[in-house]
């Protein structure tokens, strides 16, 4: 089977992607969209399913719409997993489902299948998962090294409209009580230099290193002693919980019914239920070097049945169930992965957009005319989102 995945963030082309690749299957990803794009990768990869997954620079509006309009003309299967669930079903992914209007569509929320259900879309649950590629042991690294670490945006603005969400009480219970008590925690992600009213406290500036790249996330994991997991929800688990355990990380995390449903207490990870145990949890793990070392490398074992083959499998045999694909699905030894971008660098004279850039910038650096880049990259108008790769000529 051939499935086009409409993406380009690096959060979500090396996970699902690669998992249909290790069930057999030729995967092709997209990179940025246009209008022209779409129909052009369809026409020349001729998918069997095409895949959109999150909220990324692939998900404006007019995005959506073009991804109707093209994948409704050429009557292939459409699904959308809706990863923002539950905290923002209503604000996205109720609105894109409405645009785009998906064959199927997966959440990793269940209790949310209710609720696209009454809306007119088909829906399953599906957690996330993590693959080996992406996140896996390494040896640490210096630059990273550290006592306590944390990997996640901040979302200072959301937890300020959402005090009663989850996601605030879950960085309350696993990161106020250390900075009261003065315990460095190291912070990697945006905008933490935002969050002393939330906290209670400011975290000090040379304890927060910003944004790091999702490449980059495993050898965190790989170099902190401790690493802290946020929870958005106590019925479901974040995309971090399963790839800092298949990193070999050892995790403390908040104590909710999802975390308990999967893994075990002080086995696979340590789980806090209030400030006070978080503190007490840090200080006896952090003197414990081999109580931590057996637990982090016991994690991964709990994870046996969560790689993204697993999940990959899963839509297959979901769709079939529901007559959207056929039941004659047939998977090769070694499936293969081609990114469209790179099939284009072989035609063409290429260029992406930096921030700043104009068209017209652009035209004139090469030496052709606005008109002939608009025509080349079927543009309906100036406007052109940073990171769009260009067409500038052909070869």
């Amino acid at each position: 089977m051939r499935i086009l995945f409409l993406e380009s963030h690096p959060m979500w082309i090396f996970g699902l992607p690669n998992g249909f690749i290790d069930a057999g299957h030729n995967v092709m990803i997209s990179g940025s969209l246009t209008k022209g794009n779409i129909l052009e990768m369809i026409e020349q990869f001729k998918p069997d399913l095409i895949i959109s997954m999150g909220w990324t620079a692939e998900h404006s509006k007019n995005k959506q719409i073009w991804i109707h309009d093209v994948v409704k003309q050429k009557k292939i299967p459409l699904v959308y997993w809706a990863t923002e669930d539950p905290l923002h079903t209503k604000k996205f992914s109720i609105p894109l489902i409405k645009r785009m209007k998906p064959d199927f569509v997966f959440t990793v929320t269940p209790s949310i299948c209710k609720l696209y259900n009454k809306q007119g879309f088909k829906s399953a649950h599906l957690d996330f998962a993590y693959h080996k590629s992406v996140h896996h042991r390494v040896k640490p690294f210096k630059k990273y090294r550290c006592d306590i670490a944390v990997v996640a945006n901040a979302y200072p603005d959301f937890l300020l409209k959402n005090p009663d969400s989850f996601r605030l009480s879950s960085i309350q219970t696993l990161i106020s009580p250390l900075l009261e008590n003065n315990i460095r925690v190291d912070f990697w992600g945006d905008d933490w230099d935002s969050m002393g009213d939330l906290l209670g406290k400011n975290i000090p500036n040379n304890w927060i290193h910003g944004y790091l790249d999702y490449s980059e996330a495993h050898k965190v994991y790989s170099s902190a002693k401790i690493v802290l997991g946020i929870q958005n929800c106590k019925d479901q688990l974040t995309q971090r919980t399963y790839e800092i355990l298949g990193s070999e990380g050892f995790l403390i995390t908040s104590d909710t019914p999802a975390v308990r449903s999967k893994f075990k207490h002080k086995h696979d990870l340590v789980l806090s239920s209030s400030p006070e145990r978080t503190v007490k949890l840090i200080k006896y793990y952090l003197k414990n070097n081999k109580k931590r070392e057996q637990i982090r490398t016991q994690a991964k074992q709990s994870l046996i049945n969560d790689t993204y083959r697993h999940r990959a499998e899963k839509i297959i045999e979901v769709l079939i169930d529901h007559g959207i694909l056929s039941n004659n699905i047939k998977s090769i030894k070694g499936g293969k992965i081609v990114h469209f971008p790179e099939l284009l660098k072989q035609k063409y004279e290429l260029y992406v957009v930096k921030k700043g850039d104009t068209l017209f910038q652009i035209s004139q650096k090469y030496g052709v005319s606005l008109e002939h880049i608009m025509e080349l990259n079927q543009l309906d108008s100036h406007i052109i989102d940073v990171g769009l790769m260009l067409k500038i000529k052909a070869k």
